[in-house]
């Protein structure tokens, strides 16, 4: 799986470019390791330009196995330490998965396929949810992971890459040719300038508030036509998301809209009165296979492709392209060399 080479990057200044979830989190660990470090993003301090700004943040690795390829459970596994370690107080109150009993066998079908799960019966599932009273016989419960949330995280991360000695330049396009040093683009989509294959999945998500609710962690619905997931945030609030369609554009259509707000009604009616907060969408980009790539041509360093696992991903891309500058490591899954 790795391979070494000589690394031979000295002790050149380490550009990011991007302050999303991968920019940040490549800027805070170079920083950390004592390298001189500037981060750009082209975008605002408000990051609301950012892909970032509208994703879930769940930290899922073993609920991402029903459909990913064991290289994202394996790099997401080694990113929960990296959170736990940096955010000590990132609540790791595990996933719940239920479905109704007419779709029984895609519940079945999910528990077949991923692991590190237990299954709850119908009392335990009080004791773990006591809003989801009598709405679930069962479930499965992933206690090892958790969830932060985004609009709050990132900017706690730039504070982080300051007090470590790192700049940060908002409203500061830059590209990866015309900046000298060690340079790590993770510009997402606007990367397509040097990778031609990359492509944008769009997210949509409803945010919703409601007091007449409370869940401890992230509730994920198994259903063939309306899979979603529920993550609770502060003041009551909670993101209701799941959508994954094939085209670049940030438009919300009313079917989209209604089929989340339905989704979520049939996990607990309290939904139903719940007030509508925002709606809204990112494009995420991934290449055709789906997986996340550090490409490396000498000093310039292109981290992309994360698609839905953004958060779950970035800590542990991080390590890695800081492994290669350092120590020349390759990891032979995710890096291609020019």
């Amino acid at each position: 799986m790795y391979q070494s080479s000589t690394s031979s990057r000295g002790e050149s200044p380490v550009s990011v470019i991007g302050a999303g979830i991968a920019g940040a989190w490549q800027a805070l660990l170079f920083a950390r390791a004592g390298h001189e470090v500037t981060l750009h993003e082209r975008g605002g301090a408000d990051m609301t330009q950012a892909t970032s700004h509208w994703a879930g943040g769940m930290l899922a690795p073993y609920c991402e196995r029903e459909a990913s390829e064991p290289v994202i459970s394996r790099l997401g596994i080694r990113s929960l330490d990296l959170w736990r370690d940096e955010f000590p107080d990132t609540p790791f109150n595990g996933s719940l998965v239920v479905s109704h009993p007419r779709d029984r066998s895609d519940f079945e079908r999910f528990a077949k396929l991923t692991s590190g799960h237990r299954r709850l019966d119908a009392e335990a599932v009080l004791k773990l949810e006591p809003w989801l009273d009598g709405r679930f016989r069962d479930a499965l419960f992933f206690p090892d992971e958790g969830h932060v949330e985004p609009r709050a995280v990132l900017p706690e991360l730039h504070a982080r890459i300051a007090a470590a000695g790192g700049s940060i330049h908002f409203d500061s396009e830059r590209r990866a040719e015309e900046t000298d040093g060690i340079v790590v683009d993770c510009r997402g989509l606007f990367a397509r300038d040097t990778q031609r294959d990359l492509r944008g999945v769009k997210g949509e998500m409803v945010i919703v508030e409601t007091s007449e609710i409370a869940l401890a962690r992230p509730v994920r619905l198994i259903h063939p036509r309306w899979p979603l997931y529920i993550i609770p945030r502060a003041k009551h609030q909670f993101m209701i998301g799941a959508t994954t369609i094939e085209r670049e554009d940030a438009s919300i259509s009313v079917r989209s809209a209604l089929e989340l707000l339905s989704a979520a009604y049939a996990v607990h009616p309290a939904f139903g009165e719940a007030r509508i907060v925002e709606i809204g969408s990112g494009l995420r980009p991934a290449f055709p296979d789906n997986l996340p790539r550090i490409a490396i041509d000498d000093r310039k360093i292109a981290v992309n492709g994360l698609y839905r696992h953004g958060f779950l991903l970035a800590p542990a891309l991080a390590e890695l392209t800081l492994g290669y500058v350092e120590r020349g490591v390759i990891d032979n899954e995710v890096m291609q060399c020019a």
